[in-house]
């Protein structure tokens, strides 16, 4: 796999491409979550080299999050306010300090980094604000990679249909550096979602591009999204872009706090609440097991 350390390490997918017909006899499927967060705390050392001091900056503190099937959702917030680390931990690139993450109810916090990485192949796909394309490989290519690294054996064929989607069916020959900004961008879309990934991490996707071609490009990422029922966590600084998403959240010391979305705050509210409490209930669960075995142990 090839990883590009920037915050956020982009995993080439090995997604098999998956059904979107729901069961009428397993309807409980649809609601299930497919990603989330109960009592994520994250901190970093922060220490002054000169004066020997010591401390520990907190960035995220007793956060939840829970995203079902097909839902958008947008983190917005000042800068540095944490929310480049969030998405490092919800992608597994990161662990919390405390707390647990689960992807299509795997606990991410449970895995090593090798089970973890094999889970962003086959569940994830990220797009950047950088586009982090392959300079060596065609538009075609760099669609391809991640079926090839799968065998797909119609890789090139699936990587045309897809690059014709977005517009580029008479550039996908070129390289990234005869293509323009947003060019590269719709490649990269195209290799996103040519592997049908369950969940999309798209870091200011559209942060290089000049406003119509950004206009472009996000009508693009949401209709790729909803034709594909992905699961898409945006970052972005663009309230714009937000507002097109399910749920809004605004990453303030350390928590997230639900500030609109076209879901709806009240819908989105009780599925933070839900969340916030399995996280509780779980905590105190834990408390008196952990009582219970010391009172046996005095006996």
């Amino acid at each position: 796999y090839c990883i590009y350390d920037v915050k956020l390490t982009y995993m080439l997918n090995t997604t098999q491409s998956r059904g979107t017909g729901q069961d009428p006899k397993n309807m409980d499927s649809v609601n299930k979550p497919v990603l989330s967060a109960q009592g994520v705390y994250k901190k970093f050392s922060s220490g002054d080299s000169a004066s020997n001091a010591t401390g520990d900056l907190q960035i995220l503190g007793n956060l939840n999050l829970q995203l079902v099937k097909s839902q958008s959702l947008a983190i917005v917030g000042a800068s540095g306010s944490g929310k480049s680390t969030l998405l490092s931990l919800l992608a597994g690139l990161d662990l919390p300090d405390q707390g647990k993450i689960f992807i299509d109810g795997v606990d991410l916090t449970q895995l090593d980094e090798t089970s973890r990485s094999s889970l962003r192949a086959t569940k994830m796909s990220f797009v950047f604000q950088d586009f982090m394309l392959l300079p060596h490989l065609t538009a075609q290519e760099n669609v391809m990679l991640p079926l090839e690294m799968r065998g797909v054996a119609t890789a090139k064929e699936l990587a045309m249909n897809e690059l014709t989607k977005v517009g580029l069916a008479d550039r996908m020959h070129h390289f990234p550096s005869q293509l323009s900004g947003g060019e590269q961008q719709r490649t990269a879309l195209a290799r996103a979602f040519v592997a049908k990934p369950l969940i999309l991490f798209a870091d200011e996707p559209n942060g290089n591009l000049d406003d119509k071609t950004s206009e472009q490009i996000v009508q693009l990422l949401f209709g790729m999204n909803l034709d594909n029922h992905t699961t898409l966590v945006l970052v972005t600084h663009d309230m714009k872009l937000a507002e097109k998403c399910d749920q809004i959240y605004e990453l303030v010391e350390g928590q997230l706090k639900l500030i609109g979305g076209t879901q709806g705050v009240e819908r989105a509210a009780d599925a933070a609440n839900a969340v916030a409490k399995q996280s509780h209930d779980s905590q105190e669960s834990s408390s008196t097991h952990l009582n219970t075995s010391e009172s046996t142990g005095r006996i």
